[in-house]
């Protein structure tokens, strides 16, 4: 009993015969709300002198902390002089001029940089939030779920779904897209065995580690796409467990659309009914044009697929990451929880939801509409068919599959020309997405430097440009044994 003589423990220590009632007092004599700590600027973690353990390792890519900006200490007078505004002002004025290089050198990522949201800046004084289920209103009032849902409706409407068949949300990013598809696809078969072309997406084999599921890779034909009498073989020893799968709607680095409807016969004709296995669709880039190409696979819920997930800073063109998941309303229900806290429903990856990023792809679907979005993939596929075009005229090996705007070719023999155009680059491939604010005069800036710079890196006859038929196919290839 507290009082009696018995030891008490407070914040870890223990006090011998000391009342609750005297403890609490002291606690409050102790505690003083105004306080604050002297010096609250911590001190700066030294180095302990052995240089060759303190460098950070390089991997890949430039590292980072050689060019990072400081983050320093206003002050005392910084109020009354301005300075320390002054110089973030210039900071940032340098950081826009760096912008505007960079975009207009910009080719080997899928960002659709043709955009113009400067009607929606007075909302960046509001923290919205659209934490929970889109469908269901949490107690934080500053949200935007009905420009959410509008959003969602209007992808519901181009992938052929009725609005009260489907459940979604806006995601973060497509990565974020493709493990909430898979995870529904993990929730609805717990025993189920993650398919994938060894061409998907990172984030594909990053659900498998995350969720601890069996993955198998499927092997790949030239163009990038799913191989299905490798899946056939593939299949048949696993038939006494469901098949998650999934497919993609334009791969990474060649632009592949696998054939969704050889895909579903293949399940079909090793023995799985609709019930036995669920299909997830990353359509990051390619799953809002497909729609608008005539020959394209149609990508629709009429099918027996599971979820589908796009992108909606690519060819959509929103400027911060984000993107659309759509499932069926049947299968959700295996994966959200209640949340008292939130008055909502727990059905997504992440908790808290950008609710800026709804309102601008409201704004871009309303100004640009389905005749508008048809006109910019139009667009798109005559200009990645002319880049190729140049391309093999000039004696690089090029590569453009029939549905894609993703133009593959040999890879520069110079790093920095890499970096300066920011090309995607595999093995001895580079590709070109080609999206609507890459005109044909920036892709004849860009081939008149290529032209120029390989001439240089290939004029000693015994340095020969690099073979690409075993990656992209021998009638594509330029070099020396294959012209």
């Amino acid at each position: 009993m507290v009082g009696s003589g018995v030891e008490v423990s407070i914040n870890g220590s223990l006090t011998n015969g000391i009342s609750a009632k005297h403890l609490t007092a002291l606690d409050e004599e102790s505690f003083d709300p105004t306080a604050v700590v002297a010096e609250p600027v911590p001190e700066v973690v030294e180095s302990n002198g052995d240089g060759e353990k303190d460098k950070r390792e390089i991997v890949l890519g430039r590292n980072v902390h050689t060019t990072c900006l400081e983050v320093t200490e206003p002050d005392a007078d910084d109020e009354s002089t301005g300075d320390k505004d002054a110089y973030m002002a210039s900071v940032l004025s340098r950081y826009r001029k760096t912008l505007l290089e960079r975009t207009k050198h910009h080719l080997g990522y899928p960002y659709n940089l043709d955009f113009d949201y400067g009607a929606l800046g007075q909302l960046q004084h509001f923290s919205i939030n659209n934490l929970g289920d889109p469908f269901i209103e949490s107690n934080y009032g500053v949200h935007s779920r009905q420009f959410e849902v509008g959003v969602l409706d209007w992808f519901a409407r181009l992938w052929e779904i009725e609005k009260s068949d489907y459940w979604g949300y806006i995601t973060n990013c497509g990565t974020e897209g493709n493990l909430h598809g898979i995870l529904v696809g993990r929730e609805v078969f717990p025993d189920g065995i993650l398919y994938a072309s060894k061409e998907s997406h990172y984030s594909v084999f990053k659900a498998a580690r995350m969720y601890r599921m069996e993955c198998i890779k499927i092997a790949t034909l030239i163009t990038g796409e799913i191989d299905c009498a490798d899946f056939k073989t593939k299949l048949l020893p696993n038939k006494d467990k469901p098949a998650i799968l999934n497919v993609n709607i334009g791969t990474t680095v060649k632009g592949a659309v696998d054939d969704l409807d050889l895909v579903i016969q293949t399940l079909e004709e090793c023995g799985y009914s609709h019930d036995r296995f669920y299909i997830h669709c990353d359509g990051a880039l390619f799953g809002l044009m497909m729609p608008f190409v005539k020959r394209a696979p149609k990508v629709t819920f009429k099918k027996p697929i599971g979820s589908v997930s796009v992108s909606g800073h690519k060819f959509v063109g929103c400027p911060m990451p984000c993107g659309v998941q759509l499932t069926r309303i049947q299968h959700i229900n295996a994966l959200s929880r209640n949340v008292e806290y939130l008055a909502s429903r727990d059905a997504t990856i992440m908790g808290s939801r950008n609710g800026h990023a709804p309102i601008f792809l409201w704004y871009t679907l309303n100004r640009k509409g389905y005749k508008g979005f048809q006109k910019e993939v139009q667009k798109c596929l005559i200009n990645a068919h002319y880049l190729k075009d140049q391309l093999r005229g000039a004696g690089i090996s090029a590569m453009l599959n029939e549905l894609s705007s993703t133009v593959v070719f040999e890879r520069p023999k110079d790093e920095e020309f890499v970096r300066r155009w920011q090309l995607a680059c595999e093995g001895n491939m580079a590709h070109i997405i080609v999206m609507p604010n890459v005109t044909i005069e920036k892709l004849d800036y860009f081939l008149n430097e290529l032209v120029k710079e390989r001439s240089t890196w290939y004029s000693d006859e015994k340095i020969q440009p690099p073979c690409l038929a075993a990656d992209i196919g021998r009638d594509n290839c330029s070099c020396a044994l294959h012209t």
